[in-house]
């Protein structure tokens, strides 16, 4: 390993931002730190503009590129990131975002006070009109196996879902091969919520350390289109499976039942969802694939076991287990009564 730190950046259509997300990497306060992007094959100039970057930065020596031959998308890339990187530790960001001039800086200092093996930042999000909402954890150090993994399911969604905002071992993601599924859609939250579960020492910080740019064409953005392809909520299910298959292994852990509650209510959230917008979604969905789609990642017996969760666990796998009109039918309810539809 050549450095500290490498700050990957998957590159692909960026023309209007990447500049100044490159500008907001290459000022950082850290002095070893490799940065690494993908060029993706995008067709809007992004990576001239890197590239005329790197005649003239004093740190234009430690900007490297993987060309890609043709548009793999972002999971492939950030794999291709994860085998490349010459850091001891990897940091992603999105090449429409920012990060403060001191995140590494500040990072790497948790990392050596704690030997911690992540470090997560809080962060904000900025929509198009400039109007900035807050994200911030407490100040928290999670150094015994299985804290983190349990401070992340203690909740719905505990910790943020974005692969982006803190800087991980490279080695542990190499030694358990942690590598992004291929979709186009919660490839960074299936990602995280595994990774959460082979770290031992973690590190949360309060400080706003990452800027999230919330664009209206991003590929998380379909709410407000009038017609939504099927293949794209499929992928968010699919995505959804891949946590389910995962969860196997961890069935003697403390938080599997708080996971497999996550899991069940991102299910039954993705249900309302297709139900709310079914006329807009193209091909429909019948009522037993999204009855399908609700299929518990715990079996009937761990559930009756659970100590934490157990009776909306009990509830959610009773629903899977429904008739596919029935099951539907009281999906909506449920919708209804928690406001969702």
């Amino acid at each position: 390993m050549k450095y500290d730190v490498t700050i990957g950046v998957p590159v692909y259509e960026s023309f209007d931002s990447i500049r100044r997300t490159m500008e907001s990497a290459l000022a950082q306060t850290y002095d070893s730190i490799e940065f690494l992007l993908v060029d993706d094959c995008g067709n809007d100039g992004s990576m001239e503009i890197v590239r005329q970057m790197m005649t003239s930065h004093p740190r234009s020596e430690h900007i490297h590129i993987i060309s890609h031959p043709s548009n793999f998308g972002v999971a492939r890339s950030r794999n291709e990131i994860i085998e490349m990187a010459q850091g001891h530790y990897l940091y992603f960001m999105d090449s429409d975002d920012m990060i403060a001039e001191n995140t590494i800086e500040l990072m790497m200092e948790n990392v050596r006070q704690y030997n911690a093996e992540i470090v997560f930042g809080s962060y904000e999000k900025i929509d198009t009109s400039g109007e900035k909402s807050i994200y911030q954890y407490p100040s928290l150090q999670l150094l015994q196996e299985d804290e983190l993994a349990s401070f992340a399911y203690r909740k719905y969604a505990g910790i943020q879902a974005s692969a982006c905002n803190y800087l991980v071992k490279t080695s542990v993601l190499r030694e358990y091969n942690l590598r992004f599924i291929n979709t186009d859609f919660w490839e960074d939250l299936v990602f995280t919520f595994d990774l959460v579960t082979y770290i031992n020492r973690a590190v949360l910080l309060h400080d706003i350390t990452y800027s999230y740019i919330c664009r209206e064409d991003s590929l998380s953005h379909y709410q407000q289109r009038d017609s939504i392809s099927k293949e794209e909520v499929l992928q968010n299910i699919n995505a959804i499976n891949h946590l389910k298959e995962s969860s196997y292994i961890l069935c003697n852990k403390v938080y599997f039942p708080n996971r497999c509650y996550m899991i069940a209510m991102t299910d039954f959230y993705i249900a309302c969802n297709i139900l709310k917008r079914r006329k807009d979604i193209h091909p429909s969905f019948s009522n037993k694939e999204i009855k399908d789609l609700m299929a518990h990642p715990a079996t009937w017996q761990q559930v009756c076991s659970f100590r934490q969760f157990r009776i909306i666990n009990m509830i959610l796998f009773l629903l899977s287990r429904l008739p596919s009109s029935l099951c539907v039918m009281m999906i909506w309810f449920a919708g209804k009564a928690k406001k969702i539809l």
